[in-house]
């Protein structure tokens, strides 16, 4: 089971907080003969020695679901013609040049293989797959962006609003969202754009770049116990159930300082 890199984690914060992503037509899969890390770029992952016929191969993906996606056919690489090493992980890169390349994601193999001459290393389908852990974002948008990363389809950047809600939310469903008079969700716009906007993306992770000030309520909104970032259609994208809760009163405003919304995948 592999896990997105550090680039991975960016760039699906940047689709919804920056610059939009465009996926690689074709991802690759490699090899490699010791943990690549979060921090493998294609020239760092710890890849097999570029010999002995040794290569990237193209490796297609069937549909995300569940906030996972693994190869959807056999994964053949070359017949070995000397040794290899010993594959201990793999990584997905968007390059089949050996060295160059971004790493989209990584993993460990379920069991280590010396691969000597005469060896022709494959994976039957549903045996590379990537994973990520539930909790704080939504399935839906793991799944699109799984499948954006992965097996380039289409996914626009949405547009991202904070919204308040006086039940809980879960990864696959919102709360019940705050009511009352004067209440409306408060868009933030793209890093670079007019506030409140959202912070550059570093670590897998942005945070508002501006105060996220709600209207004045002009009578009770309830008692707001979770936030969550949804995207124009009202859809999740990210919440939080961790906020102390705050009945909300006819006057009061709400508002959040600077860096109190984050995002991140880790």
């Amino acid at each position: 089971m592999g896990s997105l890199s550090d680039f991975g984690e960016n760039k699906w914060i940047e689709h919804l907080c920056s610059t939009a992503y465009t996926p690689a037509a074709t991802v690759y899969l490699a090899l490699c003969t010791a943990d690549p890390t979060d921090a493998a770029t294609g020239a760092s992952c710890n890849e097999c020695a570029n010999a002995n016929n040794y290569g990237r191969v193209a490796c297609t993906f069937g549909a995300a679901s569940a906030r996972a996606i693994a190869n959807s056919g056999t994964v053949t690489f070359n017949t070995a013609s000397g040794s290899w090493g010993t594959a201990s992980h793999f990584v997905i890169v968007d390059s089949a040049t050996y060295g160059a390349g971004n790493v989209l994601a990584h993993g460990a193999l379920s069991t280590s293989k010396s691969i000597v001459n005469g060896n022709t290393p494959s994976f039957a389908a549903g045996q590379i797959s990537v994973s990520v852990t539930a909790g704080a974002f939504g399935t839906s948008f793991a799944n699109l962006m799984l499948d954006k990363m992965f097996r380039n389809q289409t996914y626009a950047q949405p547009v991202t609003k904070v919204a308040l809600y006086t039940t809980t939310c879960s990864d696959t469903a919102l709360g019940t969202e705050a009511t009352g008079t004067g209440y409306a969700q408060v868009t933030v716009n793209k890093v670079g754009g007019g506030a409140p906007k959202w912070a550059a993306v570093s670590g897998g992770a942005s945070s508002n770049a501006d105060a996220v000030t709600f209207t004045q309520a002009g009578a009770s909104w309830g008692t707001v116990v979770a936030t969550a970032v949804v995207d124009g259609s009202g859809a999740l994208l990210f919440y939080d159930n961790g906020t102390a809760d705050q009945a909300v009163a006819s006057g009061d405003t709400v508002s959040f300082a600077i860096g109190a919304l984050q995002v991140s995948i880790t």
